[in-house]
């Protein structure tokens, strides 16, 4: 399935990075890696510091998924507030989950100082503002349920929201203080090429037809008839598990964004902001790390490519009178305009871990949202898991949970 349409502003922006070859051998390897986009990445990173020969394929250009249209907006707040997810997992689960993302957020910032990656990371603050009057009775609740489980924060009403960050509309939000933007594309590409000088081998445009599973060994079998056995398979390849997995465990959105041509001076009230709203669904707002505004939502149930794609015009318009009504004084001239698939579970939470129809394989699915914090939690579950220990998290973002 072709995942992005158009050309999504990170591709551009970029450029090819790094290209690598296709698998033309037979390999045994101790680790095997499907997928080589943000989640795949750091899984690797993780299997090479772990000490394991490790293996990375993707039947694309690297990156060339999900990770190449995210708006790489890094939060530690899930898709589910969190007084609702208590309700629905219980508070050591809920709470659990929201504390290891917003760890995740610093745990990230020092990577990418580690592996020297210019991929424009930056931590910033997260305001989330009432759509509708409505909603500022959950909101408050949010807020208040955050604030006795430790997360810090502030409640503003709608005229500090406007004096604060010119925003026109809202009805009232929370301020919260730990979150930050990436280009989740660039940092990919520069995890494998600092663990392809640590010895992890990456082979793009190589795709698994056929996998043969078992506690001890696995092997998968390539297009062109090549194999690797591996004493795992880790599989990071977002909702194109679903045609893996058996089951229904996520749904497919058609998500859209478009991003403004470069700002002489960034709206200074922002650029050290994310901004979203209690929409169903949502929109959400940051800056670029060369002064450009992204703004991205108007999901909808995916159906087709094709029917996506014709949509990417239409949902241009209503992006762009959305953020007109939020700051009518600034003029936003769209420079791109794309549409992605994602995923999204029945919790907000991710799938990580094993499944019981797929012995050796492992799978880090980080859906909805938080995809890039939920893949940096994964790579301490996945380092557990392979010395045979679980992650706290484990029973609440297992399979048939």
């Amino acid at each position: 399935m072709k995942l992005t349409s158009n050309e999504p502003f990170w591709l551009v922006k970029n450029g090819i990075i790094n290209s690598y070859p296709s698998l033309n051998d037979n390999l045994e390897t101790d680790i095997l890696i499907v997928g080589s986009g943000i989640t795949g990445s750091l899984i690797a990173h993780q299997s090479i510091k772990d000490g394991y020969k490790t293996v990375l394929v993707d039947k694309r250009e690297i990156a060339n998924g999900s990770s190449s249209a995210t708006t790489s907006m890094l939060q530690y707040e899930v898709d589910t507030p969190l007084w609702e997810l208590i309700e629905m997992i219980g508070e050591e689960g809920a709470v659990g989950s929201y504390q290891a993302c917003y760890d995740s957020i610093d745990i990230l910032e020092k990577l990418v100082k580690n592996i020297k990656s210019d991929c424009g990371f930056k931590k910033k603050d997260s305001l989330l503002f009432a759509k509708y009057k409505k909603n500022v009775a959950d909101l408050k609740k949010e807020h208040h349920t955050r604030l006795k489980h430790g997360f810090k924060g502030d409640w503003l009403e709608a005229e500090e929201i406007e004096k604060r960050f010119d925003l026109k509309g809202s009805h009232g939000g929370i301020l919260t203080f730990q979150g930050g933007s990436i280009d989740a594309f660039k940092l990919a590409h520069d995890l494998l090429e600092y663990n392809a000088k640590k010895g992890l081998k990456v082979y793009d445009k190589t795709e698994i037809t056929e996998v043969t599973y078992g506690k001890k060994q696995v092997r998968a079998t390539t297009e062109y008839g090549n194999t690797i056995q591996a004493k795992k398979i880790i599989y990071c390849n977002g909702f194109e598990s679903t045609s893996i997995i058996p089951e229904k465990f996520v749904n497919l959105l058609s998500s859209y964004a478009i991003v403004s041509e470069p700002f002489i001076d960034k709206p200074s009230k922002i650029k050290d902001t994310l901004i979203w709203d209690t929409g169903d669904p949502y929109i959400y707002m940051r800056t670029t790390d060369d002064n450009r505004i992204l703004i991205g939502g108007e999901d909808d149930e995916f159906q087709s490519a094709k029917r996506r794609d014709a949509s990417i015009r239409k949902k241009k318009a209503r992006l762009e009178k959305i953020f007109e009504k939020m700051y009518p004084d600034v003029e936003f001239r769209t420079d791109f305009a794309w549409a992605g698939t994602f995923g999204e579970t029945k919790d907000g939470l991710p799938y990580i871990g094993e499944h019981p129809n797929f012995p050796g394989a492992y799978f880090v699915l980080g859906m909805g949202g938080n995809g890039i914090t939920f893949s940096v939690i994964g790579m301490e579950m996945f380092s557990l898991f392979m010395q045979g220990e679980k992650h706290p998290l484990s029973q609440y973002w297992k399979f048939r949970r």
